[in-house]
């Protein structure tokens, strides 16, 4: 890897960008972040309701009782730097806020970077074509424990043996429950189901992260007039479906063609998931010009 890197208030080198190993967030897990993309429009490179993800890395870090070192307009501004400085137009920015180096964890300052590159973390890109996906035997962690609302770096090693588990299955994705049965959402994703021309998401209430696509997803489904609504589902509605599909920012919106080895919607893309994929596409690209405030140039 090679670029520019914003790290705690400036631009520096990529090989510059380096943190102690005594720093306490890879000790302990405790870090927050987010994942964001920057789209080509016709009006230049915009980040996808960029104020909206960073708004949402201040909620995680508050229900840790922590205070982010920089405002969501600082860390907006930064987030466009990296992306000027690394000359890019289609881009995966990764803002992160971790625990730095100190004599103890509850004491040690925080310390900020922002990330960018051409592609996401997912390894060989997103599976546009659909995947394979299993109901994990690990659970999602209840909000008694962990509050699931947090995107937490700790956290995400529960989705971690999950999908695990799923790869080494021979599956593409996990789908995970929580301890009552309910799905959640995928390892690293929201999910979707169609039944009988509804949209149907697994509630907040169940556990599922408040996705910033799965909101834009809601959003064009009920704009194009189809029902859509959050709702408690559970394994068999995923095995009934019409059709299955997940959502998240690295990813766009991935078909799932079977789960546990049952085939969704005759293991077919579906044409409500083509459509919404398509919308979603046209949206980010600013080929559709609907909420122009939700791209965010980086001028």
């Amino acid at each position: 890897m090679t670029g520019t890197v914003w790290l705690d208030g400036s631009l520096v080198d990529w090989d510059d960008a380096r943190v102690h190993v005594s720093a306490h967030g890879l000790h302990y897990g405790i870090g927050f972040f987010e994942g964001v993309r920057c789209h080509g429009t016709p009006q230049g490179p915009a980040i996808f309701r960029l104020t909206d993800h960073l708004r949402r890395l201040a909620r995680s870090a508050a229900t840790y009782l922590v205070k982010l070192p920089y405002t969501v307009e600082d860390l907006a501004e930064a987030c466009r730097a990296v992306v000027r400085a690394n000359g890019l137009t289609e881009a995966y920015l990764r803002p992160i806020v971790f625990l730095g180096a100190g004599e103890s964890p509850l004491t040690a300052p925080y310390q900020v970077a922002v990330l960018a590159s051409a592609d996401g973390p997912l390894a060989g890109g997103a599976k546009q074509d659909g995947v394979q996906a299993k109901v994990a035997s690990f659970q999602r962690m209840p909000s008694q424990v962990l509050p699931p609302a947090a995107k937490a770096t700790g956290q995400y090693l529960n989705s971690y043996l999950a999908q695990m588990e799923a790869l080494t299955s021979g599956y593409d994705e996990a789908i995970m429950l929580n301890t009552e049965g309910q799905v959640t959402d995928g390892w690293a994703h929201n999910l979707f189901v169609v039944r009988d021309g509804e949209l149907r998401t697994p509630h907040l209430a169940s556990g599922a992260l408040e996705g910033v696509v799965r909101d834009t997803v809601l959003t064009l489904a009920r704009e194009a007039g189809l029902p859509a609504r959050a709702d408690v589902l559970v394994r068999t509605d995923l095995y009934h479906a019409d059709e299955c599909f997940l959502t998240g920012t690295a990813a766009g919106i991935v078909p799932v063609l079977g789960v546990d080895r049952r085939p969704v919607g005759g293991g077919k893309v579906g044409p409500l998931t083509q459509q919404l994929a398509t919308a979603y596409a046209d949206l980010t690209s600013g080929r559709n010009t609907a909420h122009a405030a939700w791209r965010e140039l980086v001028g």
